[in-house]
C-alpha cells in the first residue's frame, strides 16, 4: 500500500471562488461613514483605561477624536508616535483582551468601541494616501547600531534609533524582512502583502539598511558586531519548535505549525498547498488556532484542536477560540498526545490520553485513551530559543536573554527585546514596545 492510499493529502480541494473568499480579509475595513459612526461611540475618557491597556500606550481617545473630526491622517500620526507598526497591530492585536476589554462601553454594555478597526482605518488611510513620512530624522550622530532580526522588535528599534539620527544596519536571516508579521500570521488576517508595505513605510525615515540572508552565528557574530558597532540590539525571535517527543514524529504529515503558516503566507496561490481531509492540531495558543483555521479554509473536512488543559488555560483568546468553532473546528480539552500511528511512512492517526489535575494540582494522564484519524498532525506547542549564536556573550534565563526594564542585557553594548527575552510575550504589539524602549535606552547611553 502506498502513502497516497493510507492518507488523504492533496491540493485543489476547493473551487477558485472558494479560495478567494476563504483567504479574503477576515475583518473588512471600515468605510469612512462607518468609522465616523463608530468614533461617535467613544466617550473620550480623561483617564482612559483603553490607553493603559495598550502595551505601546497609544493615545486612543485622541486618535479616535481626530477620526471624529474627519482627520484620519492626523489620527494616524498620533498612533505612529507610539507604535510605528500600528497598521499591523490593528490587524493582529488581540484587542478583545487588551484595549477593548477595558473599554467603558464594554463594561457598561458589553459592546466596546471598535478600537482595532478604527486604528486600521486611520493607518490605512495614511498609507494609502502616500503621505510624507510622519517622522523626520534628527541630525546625524555618527553612531552606528546593529540590529539582529527584522521582526517587529527589530524594526521598531531600528526606526526609533533612525529618528534620533543614528545609522542602523539590520541583519535578517530570511529573504524578507517582517519576521512574525511576514511569516507567522494567518493569511486571512493580513492580506495584500501588507507586511512588506509596512516594512517599506518604516524604511522611508532613512538611515536604516537591511541585509537579508544574514544570520547571527552563521554570517555575523556578536564578537564582530560589538567590535564594529556602538551598540547591538537582539530581536532574534524563537526559531525552534517544541517536539511532541513521540515515536514516529518524523513521519510524513507530522508538521511544525509555524512552518505550515509560513509556507502558506509565502504561497502565491493557496490552492497549491496540500492539505489533508482530517487534521489534528496539538496546542492551545494562537498558532494552534491559526493552523487549524487555515487548514479548514484550505478545504480540510475534519479539524480538531487537542489541548492538554481546560478552555480557561488556553493562550488563544476566547474570541479566537469561538472563531475557530464557528468555522466547524472541534476543540478538545484535557487531552495530550500519547502515540502516533504511522503506516508506510505517513501518519494515519494520533492517540490522545485524557488528562486531569492530581491532588497536588499537577497535570497527569488518566490512562483513558482516544484515537483520532489524521492525515496530518500539526505541532503548535510552543517555540524555543536558540542560544548557540549568543556564545556566552549575554546572561540567559531558561534559554532566553535576561534583560532589565530598559531591555539592557548583561553585556554593556547589547540590548534585546521581543520573544527572545525572558518573560517575552508572543504579541506583535509587545515586541514593538520592547524595540522602542530599547532604542530610547541605547540613544541615552550613546549620547551621555
Amino acid at each position: 500500500m502506498t502513502v497516497s492510499e493510507t492518507s488523504d493529502v492533496k491540493a485543489n480541494r476547493l473551487s477558485s471562488a472558494e479560495y478567494v473568499d476563504n483567504f479574503s480579509d477576515i475583518h473588512p475595513p471600515l468605510t469612512p461613514h462607518e468609522a465616523l459612526v463608530e468614533a461617535d461611540r467613544c466617550y473620550f475618557c480623561y483617564d482612559a483605561p483603553c490607553m493603559t491597556a495598550c502595551p505601546t500606550s497609544i493615545d486612543i481617545p485622541m486618535f479616535i477624536r481626530k477620526i471624529q473630526a474627519a482627520n484620519p491622517v492626523g489620527s494616524a500620526k498620533t498612533i505612529f508616535e507610539q507604535n510605528i507598526m500600528g497598521g499591523m497591530c490593528a490587524r493582529v492585536c488581540p484587542t478583545e483582551t487588551l484595549c477593548e476589554e477595558v473599554c467603558v462601553r464594554e463594561t457598561a454594555e458589553g459592546k466596546p468601541v471598535k478600537i482595532g478597526l478604527l486604528q486600521r482605518y486611520a493607518t490605512d488611510t495614511f498609507m494609502e494616501r502616500e503621505q510624507p513620512h510622519p517622522f523626520t530624522r534628527a541630525a546625524p550622530t555618527g553612531k552606528k547600531i546593529a540590529v539582529i532580526g527584522a521582526g517587529p522588535a527589530g524594526l521598531s528599534c531600528a526606526h526609533r534609533l533612525a529618528t534620533h539620527g543614528h545609522d542602523v544596519t539590520v541583519y535578517e536571516a530570511r529573504e524578507k524582512a517582517g519576521g512574525l508579521n511576514e511569516y507567522g500570521i494567518a493569511s486571512y488576517k493580513t492580506t495584500n502583502d501588507f507586511a512588506q508595505d509596512e516594512v517599506e513605510f518604516i524604511l522611508q525615515v532613512g538611515g536604516i539598511t537591511i541585509e537579508n540572508n544574514k544570520a547571527l552565528g552563521r554570517d555575523v557574530t556578536l564578537e564582530q558586531l560589538t567590535a564594529d558597532f556602538d551598540a547591538v540590539f537582539l530581536g532574534l525571535g524563537l526559531p525552534g519548535v517544541n517536539a511532541l517527543g513521540l515515536e514516529g514524529e518524523d513521519a510524513a504529515g507530522v508538521i511544525d505549525a509555524v512552518d505550515f503558516i509560513g509556507v502558506l503566507r509565502q504561497a502565491g496561490d493557496p490552492s497549491q498547498i496540500e492539505i489533508g481531509r482530517r487534521i489534528v492540531v496539538i496546542g492551545g495558543g494562537m498558532t494552534a488556532i491559526d493552523a487549524a483555521m487555515q487548514s479548514k479554509l484550505l478545504g480540510a473536512e475534519e479539524v480538531t484542536i487537542a489541548y492538554r488543559r481546560g478552555q480557561e488555560h488556553m493562550n488563544a483568546s476566547l474570541y479566537e477560540q469561538e472563531l475557530a468553532q464557528t468555522h466547524g473546528i472541534t476543540i478538545r480539552h484535557w487531552v495530550m498526545p500519547n502515540s502516533l500511528h504511522v503506516e508506510n511512512g505517513a501518519v494515519t492517526a494520533i492517540t490522545l490520553e485524557k488528562t486531569a489535575l492530581d491532588a497536588g494540582g499537577k497535570l497527569a494522564g488518566t490512562g483513558e485513551m482516544v484515537t483520532i484519524e489524521a492525515d496530518q498532525v500539526f505541532k503548535a506547542i510552543g517555540q524555543t530559543p536558540d542560544a548557540a549564536p549568543l556564545a556566552g556573550s549575554v546572561e540567559l534565563e531558561k534559554g532566553r536573554i535576561r534583560v532589565d526594564d530598559q531591555r539592557r542585557t548583561s553585556h554593556s553594548k547589547i540590548w534585546a527585546g521581543g520573544d527572545c527575552i525572558a518573560g517575552g510575550e508572543d504579541l506583535t504589539v509587545v515586541s514593538v514596545e520592547d524595540g522602542k524602549i530599547a532604542a530610547e535606552s541605547i540613544h541615552k547611553a550613546l549620547m551621555a
